[in-house]
């Protein structure tokens, strides 16, 4: 799994440690950012699931929707691109937890 640090902001606020990549098994790209103090979690989180966002623009659309905004060097763009690539081989995963990660049950 690939992970590059990005500046994220929303209504005012900014976080420059977001983080944005690439997770093979799942094969999407995801984002996350604002993480919660006490528990970690990222108030936004997106690219949990199977084939979410195949594409970087897809995710920044995505991202748009909910508010938020970031820009992508063209280095991290590139190097996730890689990161894609490298990966394009890999067997999808058929396994009992295959369905649910194509099929959520909540998003």
């Amino acid at each position: 799994m690939s992970r590059y640090t990005v500046t994220v902001t929303s209504e005012g606020r900014s976080d420059p440690d977001a983080v944005i990549g690439y997770d093979p098994p799942l094969r999407t790209f995801f984002l996350q950012a604002f993480l919660h103090e006490v528990t970690d979690d990222p108030a936004l989180w997106l690219g949990t699931f199977d084939y979410e966002f195949e594409t970087l623009d897809g995710l920044h659309h995505a991202a748009l929707a909910e508010g938020y905004r970031f820009t992508l060097p063209e280095s991290v763009a590139v190097q996730l691109a890689d990161d894609k690539a490298k990966d394009a081989d890999r067997p999808p995963h058929n396994g009992p937890l295959s369905a649910l990660l194509r099929d959520p049950q909540t998003k």
